[in-house]
């Protein structure tokens, strides 16, 4: 039986605003008619940030890294190099296929990179400088050409350590630009910015929605919503590090659902107790109380199968396992983002450092797909050769009969041709190779 211990005053539902996408509609059309002059305008307006380019020079980008502390830059290496590590491991397991199905008939397949890619990290609340591993490693590790990277100024300045972190990862040109006319400029093109073939990366409201717009124009990586997180938890574990699971992924933003499943009454009015204690020393307090407030939910439940079964209905993007054990909802949970097994790990940890990727699907987009990684950079492309006369003409026959059967008679000659030259059978013109 399935009870609420607490209940969300809002529906997540689809946040999008119809006032943000009449807005970035306007945005991308002053882009895609005014160029690199609106930009610029753009740029002024909303980060308050005037240069004749917004390409970041060698030196500049130099600069950035030369600022960094050497434990930063140990720390970024550091979660760098899992980032990579973990991304060359999975495009390990990205072959390409050649294989004879037939005799004479071969068919296979490639892996081939995205060409141009356009990454965006986030600054403008938070300087997400792990958002720049996320896109730029993987995008490179898959082999991707060329990868240009944007992110807002941070306090209106450039944001040094998002650009350390962008050059370090990779970045082939790095710029100064945020918001809607970041997106705009890479998706669409200016006269100094040339396009790219697929966006990636978290934003805003105005950003999501910007990419939603250029999808079909260009690739892009996922649907982005607002960060959401769902702890799953018994009574091994206690309310004190539930509820801080809970409120660190409420702070990224008011609209940020942070959801609890459990089979324990206990623990969960623990853990009630605990957020209430939490908010009243955490900084960042004012907004993890309201996304808490509005978002919060606490899910009594008396059976593992039916907090798999809740789980799978709330399908958030992180879903943080703490149980006797994690890996039954491993093997039986099937819409998440990313599962985090165990009190040893959080979500934390996949957000910045332990290789996995960060960017992950919200909005229950968890049932269909999952998140940022280095397939998403690889287009995997078919090709198909037939070797011998033999095979053409075997195969020319299926097909022709096949094409009468949907009424495509020029798709039918296109077989019929080839069992005419390399079967030397005579077909009539437009009509099906008898069998």
């Amino acid at each position: 039986m399935i009870r609420h211990v607490k209940t969300a005053r809002l529906s997540q539902g689809d946040q999008t605003d119809p006032a943000v996408t009449e807005a970035v509609e306007e945005l991308l059309a002053q882009v895609a008619d005014g160029g690199d002059k609106a930009v610029r305008e753009l740029s002024i307006r909303f980060d308050g940030l005037d240069r004749d380019s917004y390409r970041l020079t060698e030196a500049e980008i130099a600069a950035c890294i030369d600022g960094l502390t050497r434990q930063e830059r140990h720390d970024l290496d550091f979660a760098q190099e899992q980032i990579r590590n973990f991304a060359q491991a999975q495009r390990d397991t990205m072959l390409d296929l050649e294989v004879e199905t037939l005799p004479g008939v071969v068919l296979g397949h490639r892996n081939v990179p995205v060409q141009n890619v356009g990454c965006y990290v986030p600054g403008g609340k938070y300087p997400l400088l792990a958002s720049a591993h996320m896109t730029v490693l993987t995008a490179k590790v898959a082999g991707c050409g060329r990868v240009i990277t944007c992110a807002p100024p941070f306090k209106g300045k450039i944001a040094e350590k998002i650009v350390a972190a962008q050059a370090l990862a990779g970045a082939d040109e790095i710029y100064c630009l945020g918001g809607v006319q970041a997106i705009a400029a890479m998706g669409l093109g200016t006269e100094s910015i040339e396009p790219v073939d697929m966006l990636a990366g978290p934003g805003n409201a105005y950003v999501a929605e910007a990419k939603r717009m250029l999808f079909g124009r260009v690739g892009i990586d996922l649907f982005a919503g607002p960060t959401e997180t769902l702890v799953i938890a018994d009574d091994t574990v206690d309310g004190e590090i539930c509820a801080t699971d809970l409120l660190g992924q409420a702070e990224h933003g008011a609209n940020s659902p942070a959801v609890m499943i459990t089979n324990s009454e206990k623990l969960a009015r623990d853990t009630l107790a605990q957020i209430d204690r939490l908010l009243a020393i955490l900084p960042t307090a004012e907004i993890a109380r309201k996304a808490w407030e509005d978002y919060g939910e606490i899910i009594l439940c008396d059976t593992l199968d039916e907090m798999v079964a809740e789980g799978d209905r709330v399908a958030s993007e992180h879903v943080q396992v703490m149980t006797a054990d994690p890996d039954y909802f491993l093997n039986n949970m099937t819409n998440y983002g990313a599962l985090f097994l165990g009190a040893r790990t959080n979500v934390a940890f996949g957000d910045k450092v332990i290789g996995t990727n960060h960017t992950l699907p919200t909005l229950r987009a968890a049932r269909y797909t999952g998140g940022l990684w280095v397939g998403k950079f690889l287009k995997t492309c078919t090709y198909q050769k037939v070797l011998t006369d033999e095979a053409s003409a075997m195969i020319g026959a299926y097909a022709s009969r096949l094409c009468h059967m949907e009424g495509f008679v020029g798709h039918a000659e296109q077989a019929n041709i080839r069992v005419r030259r390399y079967g030397k059978r005579n077909v009539g013109y437009g009509a099906a190779v008898d069998a």
